[in-house]
């Protein structure tokens, strides 16, 4: 049996704008936290802070990228990366304009770190994503995003 194919594209993640202040006040965190580290005669963990200081700053001026998506007879396609029906566990179509969210597609895989992927869909899709889903078997599940993101989230990250 041959089913249809949806595809779509975002954004890798939803891009913020971070003002100079933002900017001042990582720096003035990674400074003074690096600076301590020294005193204590910790250089390995001071130069850990500088150095990932440095790489957050760098990704918070970096733009996202296109991520392309598929949803096809073998399974979820992100990019170039497939994750085959028989390895997902569950799925949920999260789906809440009314709090000002996009709707996300949560997929538990068996993977042992991480095994929650959130992907945003298109509104139209939605119905469509369910019942592909439903139909080779993958149980509906309600899952949300860790805790851990949305308080990055409010954090600016």
């Amino acid at each position: 049996m041959n089913m249809e194919k949806l595809e779509w594209s975002a954004l890798e993640y939803e891009e913020k704008e971070r003002t100079a202040d933002w900017f001042w006040a990582l720096g003035i965190v990674i400074v003074t936290s690096a600076l301590a580290s020294i005193i204590y005669s910790n250089y390995f963990f001071a130069t850990l802070l500088l150095l990932s200081g440095a790489l957050l700053g760098f990704f918070a001026i970096k733009k996202p990228d296109v991520v392309n998506y598929e949803l096809n007879d073998k399974g979820l396609k992100i990019g170039t990366r497939i994750f085959l029906y028989e390895n997902i566990k569950s799925f949920w179509v999260a789906n809440t304009p009314e709090l000002g969210e996009h709707p996300k597609l949560f997929i538990k895989s068996e993977r042992a770190f991480m095994p929650i992927i959130s992907v945003p869909v298109i509104g139209e899709y939605i119905t469509h994503i369910k019942s592909m889903m439903v139909a080779k078997n993958i149980p509906e599940e309600e899952m949300k995003e860790h805790a851990s993101e949305k308080i990055m989230d409010f954090l600016g990250f």
